[in-house]
């Protein structure tokens, strides 16, 4: 009879097949770290460009991935390379693709090329934009670098398996969610703890209750500032100790669970426990992994023993998790009482074999990708040289071509980037010539260009039958003497059939719940549909959204509100780097069509009347962003966004909910095209383009204006991205020859947006037989009250002097100056 001294994670387990675990987890970190080492290696030999590497990190995350199930989500940190391996992810073979940027997809499916090595993103859509089932694959929402990003999500995919437990209309959702049993996994590194979304994070789990597992990677620096000037105490359990429930019947909280990266038992039991409070009991569970090392520093731009003293890379050599795990298994030893005999795990000759195997393993499948990269590049140039030599042949500029052809050939390891400029270059030198084999370079070129198109720069927005671009036009239907109401009831009626509609909305934000929103557009909505689907939450704009966005990469379908846009700011970071670059930097593998609903425009308060449009217009490309003049407009664009795949950014306008607008018949059907702007009224003189509540200002200036023989045309943008995709500003043009754009963002904010779109875009220039025009608010933020929106934001008599002033300027004779 053998005695088994295993741990209690592992107890059902005979002796052999605990055995053979424990030698697969020895043999995967091994793999896991001879791909770090020799990564760094390729990095500093110029065949990839930057490398940030998962070593030292190797044993929790083998714990960590016993424990991560099918339909379980990983929103992770850019060291997680061994948990990867572990749970099947990728292969060897595709983490070097990665570090090699490699743009094919069966090599790279990460992303095709497109992010950074260990970033990781699990393919959860089928080709047409459908889901995939989720629940018969294990799930990385899509990495991204800045530090602490990564958590926000992570409480949005936590909270799902809450929804899809508990909310009612939701148990058929099957290919989400078996009954709300999935763990949202996260991972981090302990200096990126110090950021605010961490703490955001964690805040708002405890107040939830999630089923959450967030693991930190405690190696005592980040980059090279050591521990105990990151953060108040330098136990960071001991930090967290105000979260820990004091008791089990405690409805809020967390639990804490503090390891040591390099105790393989204990992290087994460590991971067992968390998973078991998450999973059964929706518990939050933080996993405090500290005497960590990082073996090569931060990246490969530098060196860790420039910040790190003699004894600490000494304690970090006799720390390092595979070789305290080498240790453990061979003094692991148990007791045949049969034979009297001690019997071990493994000799230090099988595991000298163990270690030799996978340096073979590793280095065989980097020269793989390697040579696969290189092979597909180079099967590239000798196409471009084909034609190229071609057109040498028989080119009166042979020898100009020949110079730029010896030059290409010089280049050791030629890229495509290289490939192109030398066509490109030749192109150019014979830009006087005709002749077919010319033509035939340049047919190669361009489809050749085509096709890194869509390698480089493809998916910015889903390209499915479900964008938004292309829903069916529904225009609103009224009755024969319809009821004029206050714009909130438009939106709070229409969300109401919507919510009967969509099981699967669930909104929520600051005051969304027991008041309805502070303009009450959910009013009376929590009571009939429930606290899950109509919801409140703190203030915390940051994991407001990092919530939707985890909401919508399980299929809900969240409008994730903020109060005003001003508030859009905290959410910012967010938004930028993960939301609108979610598609892009997964190459339309992942997608979260996350509503964000706010207010904006004409408040009056200087906190709360910003117009950041220009600078959201230039962050948040991958977002649509959508300004609705009134609110069966913005009904509309809630009834379209519904239906497609695209995140988007809906402005109401705060000074609307209380004007009277008549009630369409058909609330929750009728849409708003995205895209299209709306010629409100027409004109001859000049093209007058706005958007939000300035076209309620433009409107009433027109009726000035007519009084002073001005002609405008008003066009009302309606969504800024995308903007105007029928072009029919530039039609308006051609009838006016005049364009003048107001907006009540900053001096060149919006407006200058708008003017590259019509200017160079749709090529309005050239229609036009004045300067262009911009009226817009000053450069600070408007000043408080009536008084104060008057001197800083465009008013009425702002606009109808502008207007006036380029009539005068046409025909000063018909039109005298004013003053």
């Amino acid at each position: 009879m053998i005695e088994e001294k295993v741990s209690a994670a592992n107890a059902h387990l005979s002796f052999q097949e605990f055995k053979k675990e424990v030698l697969n987890d020895y043999r995967l970190c091994l793999i896991s770290r001879e791909c770090s080492l020799l990564g760094r290696k390729e990095v500093l030999s110029g065949k990839a460009k930057f490398g940030i590497l998962g070593d030292g990190k190797e044993l929790p995350q083998v714990a960590m991935a016993k424990v991560f199930r099918n339909g379980d989500f990983r929103s992770g940190y850019y060291r997680d390379q061994t948990f990867e391996l572990a749970i099947g992810e990728i292969t060897i073979e595709n983490y070097f693709a990665q570090l090699y940027a490699d743009t094919d997809q069966d090599r790279e499916p990460e992303s095709g090329g497109r992010m950074m090595n260990c970033h990781y993103a699990t393919r959860l859509l089928n080709s047409d934009g459908t889901w995939r089932n989720l629940t018969q694959q294990k799930n990385n929402a899509a990495d991204i670098s800045p530090t602490a990003g990564q958590v926000p999500r992570l409480l949005g995919l936590s909270y799902a398996s809450k929804l899809y437990r508990t909310s009612p209309g939701l148990q058929d959702k099957v290919q989400f969610s078996d009954k709300g049993k999935e763990v949202g996994f996260g991972t981090i590194g302990d200096a990126s703890t110090t950021e605010g979304h961490f703490w955001e994070t964690l805040n708002a789990a405890c107040a939830l209750q999630l089923p959450m597992i967030l693991s930190i990677w405690d190696d005592g620096y980040g980059i090279s500032v050591a521990s105990p000037h990151q953060r108040g105490k330098e136990d960071f359990s001991e930090l967290l100790q105000g979260f820990q429930r004091t008791s089990k019947e405690q409805h809020t909280g967390c639990e804490i669970i503090k390891v040591q990266g390099w105790n393989y038992a204990g992290l087994i039991d460590a991971y067992a426990k968390a998973e078991q409070m998450a999973r059964e009991e929706y518990i939050p569970v933080i996993v405090h992994v500290h005497e960590l090392t990082q073996p090569q520093g931060h990246s490969t731009s530098g060196s860790h023993e420039r910040y790190k003293s003699p004894e600490r890379l000494q304690w970090e050599k006799e720390f390092d998790c595979i070789t305290k795990f080498k240790q453990w298994i061979l003094n692991y030893t148990v007791y045949d009482y049969e034979t009297n005999d001690e019997i071990h795990i493994a000799s230090s000759e099988e595991l000298e074999t163990i270690e030799q195997e996978a340096r073979q393993l590793v280095k065989d499948n980097q020269k793989n990708a390697w040579t696969k990269f290189r092979s597909a590049i180079d099967s590239f140039k000798d196409e471009a040289l084909f034609f190229l030599q071609k057109l040498i042949d028989k080119s009166p500029k042979k020898s100009f071509i020949s110079k730029e052809k010896e030059d290409f050939l010089s280049i050791s390891t030629p890229y495509k980037k290289d490939i192109f400029h030398l066509v490109r270059k030749v192109l150019r030198i014979t830009r006087d010539e005709d002749s077919p084999e010319k033509t035939e370079l340049l047919q190669w070129f361009e489809k050749a260009l085509e096709t890194e198109i869509e390698n480089y720069n493809s998916k910015l927005y889903p390209e499915t039958a479900f964008s938004a671009l292309k829903v069916d036009y529904i225009p609103p239907t009224y009755d024969e003497n319809p009821k004029e109401v206050d714009g909130r009831i438009v939106a709070r009626d229409n969300f109401d059939k919507l919510f009967e509609k969509y099981p699967e909305i669930i909104a929520f934000g600051e005051d969304v719940g027991k008041i309805g929103d502070v303009n009450q557009g959910f009013e009376g909505l929590q009571e009939k549909y429930g606290k899950l689907r109509v919801a409140d939450t703190g203030i915390r704009e940051a994991t407001i959204i990092g919530q939707g966005i985890g909401m919508a990469m399980r299929g809900l379908r969240p409008i994730a509100e903020i109060q005003y846009l001003d508030y859009v700011l905290y959410g910012l970071q967010t938004m930028s780097d993960d939301l609108s670059t979610l598609s892009y930097r997964t190459k339309g593998s992942q997608k979260a069509p996350l509503i964000i609903r706010t207010r904006g425009h004409r408040l009056e308060g200087i906190w709360h009347s910003g117009s950041q449009m220009g600078g959201l217009i230039h962050l948040l490309r991958g977002i649509y962003i959508l300004v609705p003049r009134n609110f069966v407009k913005a009904a509309g664009f809630y009834n379209t966004m519904l239906q497609a795949d695209e995140p988007c950014l809906i402005v109401e306008c705060l000074n609307g909910y209380r004007l009277k607008e008549p009630i369409p018949n058909n609330l929750g059907e009728f849409t708003t095209q995205v895209g299209e702007v709306e010629v409100t009224k027409e004109g001859k003189d000049i093209t007058v383009v706005t958007y939000g509540s300035t076209w309620r200002i433009v409107a009433e200036a027109d009726k000035e204006l007519q009084t002073l023989g001005i002609d405008i045309e008003i066009i009302d943008a309606q969504s800024l991205v995308p903007f105007d995709i029928r072009q029919q500003v530039k039609e308006s043009l051609k009838k006016t020859n005049r364009l003048i754009i107001i907006d009540e963002d900053v001096p060149g904010g919006a407006s200058s947006y708008l003017l590259q779109k019509i200017l160079e875009e749709q090529k309005g220039f050239q229609y036009l037989d004045s300067a262009p025009k911009t009226i817009t608010a000053k450069e600070h933020r408007p000043a408080y009250g009536s008084d104060g929106d008057y001197f800083s934001k465009p008013s009425l008599d702002d606009i109808v002097e502008g207007i006036y002033e380029l009539m005068h300027e046409v025909n000063p004779i018909k039109f005298p100056k004013i003053r």
